[in-house]
């Protein structure tokens, strides 16, 4: 039963407070935290269980939001953590993205949406299709209506739908004119390639999302060509674990709308889609920089949205870059952004220029990082493939549609 939860900014600073139980939580475990995070760095902000004097604290963070929930009795330390998870992920959906501005500027709604989430310390309703029945997002209309009338709530007079199903997740009514099914492969690739240009980590984390716009209860089941190479994966509660664990099959009955089916990771691959080489050398007081990309391993899809970005080292004074494809842009904060786009089939892009160093340097020490975005459609780069999908009580006149989307996430290239 957790007791309390508070967000935190990256100054330590407490963004929300919601109490859930009779028994108050103190601001002083905020303090208390905070404290162990500067006295011992990242380490302990990492962790996600902590036992303090008074309490059990579990932690996550999220787009530099720290999430802690307190807790003084015994309890099941995932359902905390996942629970953690399901309100970063839904306030992120509610607000767009998550920010310490955008919660303060929606604070009514953050706090209508726990007290539906969590009933006396308990995870209640944690489905997003039916908090947005329960519960408005944040519009300009709304925003609006509130300050002529008065009325900041959100929170609809109604009870929704699937409050009555024997599904929780779905509703008992839901009709469709064109019954459609669309399931997304989205993968995004982790990648670290060294000063030698030697692969360290290549995995790739993915999400099956699924659009489903059918009429009456389906129960669909949705089958890979090779599901033994995923690992780590986690289900929506929609799907039946028993014919996973005994056949890699999903068998479910969809939520209604768009939903994050399961997700997982494919480890150790042994190559990326394209190259990036940097080369640097300085002498006397000039630091000269050349970096090419190009393709390495042809997915057979047009790679593009290609972005080079790196931190010029504090030591550089001023630098003159130029590429022969794309554009480059030096930011005041010395962010360097290359926007290549699509690689031409004639040319490789390059880019190339030189820094000056401040005084009394005649060689670069700190060498930069290049952080690597890009976007390949049509292509799941982990290999996994969708055998089939199979309906049952659905109408005959069904259309069901499949894509796959491959984007890069941490992907380093080290120099």
């Amino acid at each position: 039963m957790l007791q309390c939860i508070f967000l935190l900014a990256d100054n330590g600073a407490v963004i929300l407070e919601k109490q859930l139980t009779g028994h108050r939580v103190d601001r002083s475990i905020c303090d208390w935290f905070w404290d162990h995070v500067i006295s011992q760095g990242d380490s302990f902000k990492s962790m996600p269980v902590i036992a303090s004097p008074t309490h059990y604290i579990f932690q996550i963070v999220r787009a530099g939001i720290t999430f802690l929930a307190c807790t003084q009795v015994e309890m099941p330390p995932l359902m905390g953590i996942e629970f953690l998870c399901r309100v970063a992920d839904i306030l992120s959906d509610y607000l767009g993205e998550l920010n310490e501005d955008l919660i303060k500027d929606n604070f009514v709604i953050v706090y209508e949406l726990l007290d539906e989430m969590i009933d006396n310390g308990f995870p209640l309703t944690t489905e997003p299709n039916i908090l947005r029945e329960m519960i408005a997002p944040p519009n300009i209309v709304s925003k609006m209506l509130s300050v002529v009338t008065g009325n900041s709530s959100n929170v609809s007079d109604i009870l929704p739908g699937a409050t009555a199903s024997c599904v929780p997740w779905r509703p008992t009514d839901v009709k469709y004119a064109n019954n459609e099914v669309y399931v997304d492969l989205v993968e995004e690739m982790d990648a670290i390639i060294n000063r030698d240009g030697v692969l360290v980590k290549c995995e790739i984390y993915g999400e099956v999302q699924v659009n489903c716009l059918l009429s009456g209860l389906p129960d669909l089941t949705l089958s890979f060509a090779n599901p033994s190479i995923l690992h780590d994966v986690r289900f929506h509660p929609c799907v039946r674990f028993r014919p996973w664990e005994s056949h890699q099959i999903l068998s479910f009955v969809p939520p209604d709308g768009q939903f994050k089916l399961m997700s997982y990771r494919v480890k150790k691959l042994k190559s990326t889609p394209i190259y990036v080489k940097p080369q640097l050398t300085s002498d006397a007081g000039t630091c000269r920089i050349s970096v090419m990309v190009g393709i390495r391993n042809d997915p057979g899809k047009t790679i593009d949205s290609i972005i080079l970005q790196f931190q010029l080292p504090p030591c550089i004074l001023s630098a003159d870059l130029t590429s022969n494809h794309g554009t480059v842009n030096v930011l005041s904060n010395k962010i360097c952004t290359w926007s290549i786009g699509r690689i031409p089939k004639d040319k490789a892009p390059s880019l190339s220029g030189t820094m000056v160093l401040e005084t009394g340097l005649e060689t670069l020490r700190v060498f930069p990082t290049f952080q690597v975005e890009f976007r390949i459609m049509g292509v799941a780069l982990s290999g996994l493939q969708i055998d089939k999908l199979d309906l049952q009580n659905v109408p005959n006149r069904l259309y069901k549609g499949f894509r796959a989307v491959t984007r890069a996430g941490e992907y380093e290239v080290r120099s």
